[in-house]
């Protein structure tokens, strides 16, 4: 999103909003090659890059690349794989949680690199397709290892009474069914999309505050720059945490549905 644009553009200033996420680049409607295909795209290099990069020349004593690498993936497989998901099954699942958190962390630091400037994740349908390939892996796993039937009727803990059965048969089922796959996406989904917003609305208005206001106007839009610079940061700690969050409740539901008792 061009920040300068949104300052510049009319004496009349026009706060940003939902289409200014919508950035077809080439063609138009749903089929549109748009900003965050490119940036997503992007992403994917940029990550085949750093981890070929840090892994081409294994070292005892390590380079910042090496080391880079080795950080991340030791605090996902042991930090999120190995305490949620346990020793014994927690291991072919480390491939798929490092690469989430990886795609994740990586599209949304972009909103705050400059001449990219845009989270991917602010897009709904990045977010909804990755909860719905979550989806499918924790209920494909669990139906393997309880079979279909054993897999929905543990929905149920074991000991309640029998009157009790259909409601929390019931509620369980939207749980997994429902909630988990849309507050799994509507979670990131709406952390970046807002916390880009405020950062364009606060950077955005300050500039135009300072090249058209009065001089109490032009006052203003630095104290709007300033907190500009401070949402940046927070920012910045919020992509991280999502794309941590995203990683650590995937990992919870495998868990979930390879336990017994699920």
């Amino acid at each position: 999103m061009s920040i300068v644009a949104l300052a510049t553009e009319g004496s009349t200033y026009e706060p940003p909003g939902v289409p200014d996420f919508w950035q077809p680049l080439i063609g138009e409607g749903a089929f549109a090659i748009t900003r965050a295909s490119i940036v997503i795209i992007l992403s994917v290099a940029l990550i085949s890059w750093l981890l070929l990069a840090g892994t081409k020349r294994m070292a005892v004593v390590p380079n910042r690349k090496q080391a880079a690498t080795e950080v991340t993936y030791g605090l996902v497989r042991d930090g999120v794989g190995r305490d949620i998901i346990g020793s014994k099954e927690f291991l072919r699942f480390v491939p798929m949680l490092f690469t989430l958190f990886c795609l994740i962390i990586v599209n949304n630091v972009f909103s705050v690199v400059p001449f990219i400037q845009f989270p991917t994740m602010s897009r709904v349908a990045f977010p909804a397709a990755l909860a719905v390939f979550v989806f499918v892996v924790y209920h494909w796993i669990g139906i393997r290892k309880h079979g279909f039937f054993g897999y929905w009727k543990s929905l149920v803990p074991p000991g309640l009474p029998v009157a009790l059965i259909p409601y929390i048969f019931i509620l369980e089922l939207i749980t997994d069914l429902f909630t988990r796959p849309v507050t799994l996406a509507l979670r990131l989904f709406g952390n970046m999309f807002a916390g880009h917003l405020l950062l364009v609305l606060f950077i955005g208005g300050g500039e135009y505050m300072i090249q058209h206001g009065a001089l109490g106007i032009k006052i203003a839009g630095i104290g709007s720059l300033g907190m500009g610079f401070v949402m940046t940061v927070f920012e910045i700690l919020v992509q991280v945490l999502q794309a941590y969050i995203f990683t650590l409740l995937t990992a919870i539901y495998i868990a979930g549905a390879l336990a017994d008792e699920h």
